[in-house]
């Protein structure tokens, strides 16, 4: 007999979608989270009074799974607001504006760019109608594990719509195929600070190219905010995995995965408890799962442990401020208020150098800033009379000159964003905290402060150097892994933890 059927290994939003799925399978199953709270980036907390997201607050993808309704998530409280527009966009190049909008509706779009920037509308038209069928196929293709046989499937069920697409657009890069389509800066830079930029690559690396399908992404999935902030994902998920009769832990470190020299058994914890399990699924960093975690690993899996060796940790590059304010700030040149998120894009030029200043630890000076006020649609996030606002920042070094503390860096955002607004920003700021890549490390485990992605689309899932990662089993009997990192990854999206759980009943008894 075992402790339990499955372990899995931390309680972010992917491994908590496989631990509710076990369970609702009747696999006995316990989540093992380090931190005292599910839900790592994708989660909330409390702040000022305030409740703030760890990470910026709007989804796309998640809803396009069917994990809401297999898990029965609105049971636990689980709702979205939807968010019209679905995104702002505005360059550094024309601060003043105008800004436009990115809509559901493709008509609506339209209309708002013949008003704006009517030289962009045709452009538009022949991007959304060669990117929506491609948008649609990547969604529909990260339902289920991706293998060749079932992406033929999907091909012909969808009569190959946008599949050309998909297979040309993911050897281009991505500043390559928005240049095809637009001109102006306000739409080709914005499209890429929201595609290769939020990955922390140049736009102009081969390679990239589906990273150019964000708007089309929002004609074909509604973006939208969970009410209460984003940790209500993770807590309905916890809340489902509970239900099913599955164990949430908290507070409670793994610091080994056990083997016998054959397959897995189980885990030690760091305080040296062990919990045997026939199953174990990682949802945390696969270079630390592989090469730090993995104890009497079996003599079939010293190749995967040297290739994930020599792996090099890689540097985060994202940082956040969360402000409690008096009141919401009205940027120039934009008629939406900032209940929707306004993209606020350097150039493509300044991208690639902003990637490539990432090694000096410096920030260009033109930064991308992902600025809204959420308290505006759900005003139960922020205290009474209060508003929240959250800015994401990009590219910002894991190592920066003389250390993040002592930076006069989040200061100067601050400033930005207040020269952008008609009123006093800064004013109205009561409080504020500063999220850098050195914090993400102390406080989410993440190495050296960066969250690791799976970036490619379907096809890049099929020849990948590393197939654990988009086939969910490794060379270990017993040892699964999911998360960011797996297909697909990045975002609030809860596939790759669907996926994985596919892969877990299908191959154990």
């Amino acid at each position: 007999m075992t402790d339990v059927d499955a372990i899995v290994v931390g309680g972010g939003h992917n491994g908590l979608v496989t631990a509710a799925y076990l369970a609702k399978a009747g696999r006995r199953t316990l989540v093992l989270e380090a931190r005292d709270q599910v839900g790592g980036t994708a989660g909330s907390e409390g702040f000022a009074g305030a409740t703030v997201n760890i990470c910026n607050c709007d989804h796309i993808t998640f809803r396009t799974t069917p994990v809401m309704q297999d898990l029965g998530l609105e049971q636990f409280g689980l709702r979205y607001d939807d968010i019209e527009p679905g995104g702002v966009g505005m360059s550094w190049t024309e601060p003043e504006g105008p800004a436009w909008a990115h809509w559901h509706s493709l008509d609506a779009t339209l209309g708002g760019l013949a008003r704006t920037h009517p030289g962009e509308v045709d452009g538009y038209r022949r991007f959304a109608k060669r990117a929506m069928p491609a948008a649609a196929a990547i969604l529909a293709a990260a339902a289920e594990p991706p293998t060749l046989a079932g992406l033929t499937r999907l091909a012909l069920r969808k009569l190959f719509a946008g599949i050309p697409t998909v297979w040309a657009w993911s050897r281009r890069s991505a500043a390559d195929v928005i240049r095809s389509y637009f001109r102006h800066d306000a739409l080709t830079a914005v499209a890429m600070a929201s595609g290769p930029m939020v990955w922390g690559i140049s736009p102009e690396l081969p390679g990239t190219g589906l990273g150019a399908l964000g708007y089309a992404m929002r004609h074909v999935a509604r973006v939208g905010r969970p009410v209460g902030g984003s940790g209500m994902v993770p807590a309905a998920l916890r809340a489902s995995v509970e239900h099913h009769g599955g164990t949430v832990r908290t507070g409670a470190r793994v610091a080994a995965i056990l083997c016998d020299g054959n397959r897995v058994i189980g885990v030690r914890l760091d305080d040296g408890t062990e919990i045997t399990a026939p199953v174990v699924v990682s949802a945390a960093d696969p270079r630390r799962t592989f090469v730090e975690w993995l104890s009497h690993a079996p003599a079939g899996a010293d190749s995967l442990i040297k290739r994930w060796s020599g792996h090099r940790a890689e540097d985060g590059y994202e940082s956040k401020i969360d402000a409690v304010i008096s009141a919401p700030p009205t940027l120039r040149g934009s008629e939406h208020p900032l209940s929707s998120t306004h993209t606020i894009a350097p150039t493509i030029a300044e991208m690639d150098a902003a990637h490539r200043q990432l090694g000096a630890g410096t920030v260009i000076d033109r930064p991308a800033l992902f600025v809204n006020v959420p308290s505006l649609l759900d005003p139960t996030i922020a205290p009474p009379g209060r508003h929240v606002l959250s800015i994401e920042i990009l590219l910002t070094p894991y190592a920066h000159p003389g250390g993040w503390a002592a930076s006069s860096e989040p200061r100067r955002w601050l400033e930005l964003v207040d020269s952008l607004c008609e009123n006093d920003l800064l004013g109205s700021i009561e409080e504020y905290r500063v999220m850098t890549p050195e914090v993400y490390e102390r406080d989410f485990n993440l190495p050296r402060g960066h969250a690791t992605s799976f970036a490619g689309g379907p096809l890049a899932a099929l020849r990948n150097p590393d197939p654990e990662l988009t086939r969910y089993q490794t060379a270990v009997p017993g040892l699964f892994i999911t998360g960011a990192a797996t297909f697909p990854g990045a975002g609030i999206w809860g596939a790759s933890g669907r996926n994985c759980a596919t892969v877990v009943l299908g191959t154990t008894g």
